[in-house]
């Protein structure tokens, strides 16, 4: 494709030259209802059922996950399950006004954040280059990597979620710096989302919202 950022599409407002739809499903090595689990009909979700998701149903998730890539194969994410009421308790305060309510109510919650010391691990993630972890002893330098790969990771995970059947909730409005103090406060990790996960309940989404075209955001030079 050709243009660049924010050139116009060359069909109708909405509508891709490139190949999407059924023929561009064809092109795809996932079946179409794969492709629909993970992207078409997955949204994220506000309500949920009163349906647990159990330990081993995360474990899977994290088993199929944790194959995504990182840099230098960090894999700086680190997710608190918040199950008990008490613990949903600490956090319901640092959330918008918006958030409370469905967030008191979804069957599972995750906090998700990144481990700002993840380079410990590199001797044993990174073997075949044992310098990896002075690489990153600058905190600052190694705190941008873990944010940029963690957040690599919550992409993943959210793909996870979806391939698990379930949905997912995720939030960014809440007072991260409270979270960080009231859950983590050993420092060591800086918090970067919250998930809500469970099955989708009544008038679980909105309306879809509109999506750019291939044309739009891929162009060649």
């Amino acid at each position: 494709m050709t243009g660049g950022p924010g050139a116009p599409a060359a069909g109708r407002p909405g509508t891709a030259v490139g190949p999407e739809g059924q023929a561009g499903a064809s092109r795809l090595a996932l079946d179409r209802a794969a492709q629909d689990l993970l992207f078409r009909a997955a949204r994220t979700a506000n309500t949920f059922t009163a349906e647990p998701v159990d330990d081993a149903q995360v474990a899977a998730i994290h088993e199929l996950i944790r194959y995504g890539p990182t840099a230098l194969n960090g894999q700086p994410l680190r997710v608190l399950l918040l199950r008990s009421a008490a613990a949903r308790d600490r956090l319901l305060p640092y959330l918008s006004s918006g958030n409370r309510a469905k967030t008191a109510a979804a069957p599972l919650v995750a906090v998700l954040a990144a481990d700002v010391d993840f380079h410990e691990r590199l001797p044993e993630l990174f073997p075949h280059q044992p310098q990896a972890r002075q690489w990153l002893a600058d905190r600052t330098d190694r705190i941008a990597q873990a944010r940029f790969n963690a957040t690599l990771q919550i992409g993943y995970l959210l793909i996870g979620v979806r391939a698990a059947g379930l949905a997912a909730g995720p939030m960014a409005g809440f007072d991260a710096a409270g979270v960080q103090r009231e859950f983590f406060p050993d420092g060591r990790h800086e918090v970067l989302l919250l998930v809500n996960i469970g099955r989708p309940g009544p008038d679980a989404w909105r309306e879809r919202l509109p999506r750019l075209t291939a044309e739009e955001v891929i162009w060649t030079r």
